[in-house]
């Protein structure tokens, strides 16, 4: 069975890097009726963020990214005995030494190699050291791995292909800490092996570790799983990506009114691509297409008007019930029908956006009566199209829709012998306040009978 996992740290919240990883793994395996597992990595203790760990959580449930096991993730945590187990058993085979290095002469080595032009790397002085553990304190030594000195490490790359890497070059990387917690390196081989991962699909970042995750394999005589590394994303100006190219945490998108369908299908083709013209998808319709054979090596662009477009298409789609129930979240109590469809016509990026024009609307913001005359008509036009569809509009009963609602102010303008801009132009302008807004016709539908008259007699009242 294919098996995938994230593997996210809990130093701060999921952002669109991490998610389209969740994204891909989970695509993956879901695409082969595999599964796909959560893993927190929280060994890290100085980055480690109390919380993090049930926001990364919510966010991956938000998105619809749901693991089998979100319930009951693995921890890494609650594993310590396992890895100190491991690493000491490398230690026993020759594999892995003792090393007692302080970190003052590290650093001292660090500088003399920046100052002789060199790579920083350890330069092995217990590699062959016989140190008696007995003999020392808890929290001052680690556990480095044994590197080998010569050669070539092949990672065979599923989307990079064949890359090649220099053993000689290859750190003697510390794989148990001296606070006892394991690094990265040794704790997420031996976690990938014993979940039986198939498929590590992880951020190009990793890459340059993977020849010393091989390494452990080897080291432990276990089989290794294929690797997948995404490519980075950059921001527009293909910089690192940040906040100033739009970029947040998924919770903050949620906050901001992104629906997660919108967030789930951009993030899909940063990097993926169905290799045709479609660019709108479900989560149900990715997983039915998914391969990272499709997957690119070059670098994801982040345009966060892309964003704005799939979740403006999407918002105006939605059922009236979840519409209602979403900008309820936004301080929008029992939408009429035609707010909804003032929403559902287009033009708001997102779900607060929207709701914030709604409120603005409600609260018939004040304007310059001078606004209510159209460019080419004059105050006496203004006064007579306002007053023509006050009345008319009075005389509705029950039948207050679109078609009935033109049908009047076409009348108003015929049986008044004046223009559509006579009539439409102050309606508007009344309705909302504002020089740029809905149509007429949208206004009215949103506002109702009462308000919407309410509205246009005091726009009378201004301009007389």
């Amino acid at each position: 069975m294919i098996k995938t996992r994230f593997a996210p740290s809990p130093t701060g919240e999921l952002h669109v890097g991490g998610a389209r990883t969740a994204l891909f793994s989970y695509l993956f395996a879901k695409n082969r009726a595999g599964e796909f597992l959560l893993r927190i990595e929280d060994t890290d203790r100085e980055r480690f963020v109390e919380g993090a760990t049930e926001r990364i959580i919510d966010s991956l449930k938000w998105l619809g990214i749901v693991a089998d096991n979100i319930n009951q993730p693995i921890v890494q945590s609650k594993r310590l005995d396992l890895y100190r187990k491991a690493a000491f058993d490398l230690v026993n085979a020759g594999k892995a030494y003792i090393c007692t290095c302080s970190k003052e002469k590290l650093a001292a080595d660090r500088e003399r190699q920046k100052n002789a032009g060199l790579p920083p790397r350890y330069e092995g002085h217990c590699r062959d050291a016989k140190i008696d553990l007995k003999t020392l304190a808890d929290g001052c030594y680690t556990v480095r791995m044994k590197m080998p000195q010569s050669g070539k490490i092949i990672v065979n790359d599923l989307i990079r292909g064949k890359v090649e890497f220099d053993a000689a070059l290859q750190d003697d990387q510390i794989i148990l800490k001296s606070d006892g917690f394991p690094t990265y390196h040794l704790a997420s081989v031996i976690d990938d092996f014993d979940s039986k991962i198939t498929h590590v699909i992880r951020s190009e970042e990793w890459l340059s570790s993977t020849p010393k995750h091989l390494i452990l394999y080897e080291m432990f005589g276990w089989p290794t799983p294929e690797f997948a590394h995404l490519s980075m994303i950059l921001g527009h100006d293909h910089s690192k990506l940040s906040k100033r190219h739009g970029a947040t945490s998924i919770i903050e998108y949620k906050k901001l009114g992104y629906l997660s369908e919108a967030l789930v299908n951009f993030m899909a083709l940063l990097g993926w691509n169905p290799k045709d013209e479609r660019e709108i998808f479900s989560l149900t319709e990715l997983t039915g297409e998914f391969s990272l054979d499709n997957v690119n090596k070059s670098d994801a662009i982040f345009d966060i008007e892309k964003l704005n477009y799939f979740n403006s298409e999407r918002l105006k789609n939605l059922p009236f019930e979840k519409l209602k129930k979403l900008i309820g979240e936004f301080g929008i109590s029992d939408p009429r029908d035609g707010e909804l469809a003032l929403i559902q016509r287009g033009g708001y990026k997102t779900v607060k956006e929207a709701a914030d024009y709604i409120i603005r609307l409600r609260e018939n913001s004040k304007y310059d009566p001078q606004l209510l005359i159209f460019k080419k008509s004059d105050k006496e036009k203004t006064l007579v199209g306002l007053q023509a569809a006050a009345d008319k509009l009075s005389t509705i009963a029950s039948d207050w829709t679109e078609e009935n609602l033109q049908e009047i102010l076409e009348s108003v303008v015929a049986d008044n012998n004046l223009s559509n801009g006579d009539v439409f132009w102050p309606i508007r302008v009344a309705l909302s306040g504002e020089e740029k807004s809905p149509s007429p016709i949208e206004l009215l539908l949103a506002l109702g009978k009462d308000e919407s008259i309410k509205r246009i007699t005091k726009a009378i009242h201004k301009s007389g």
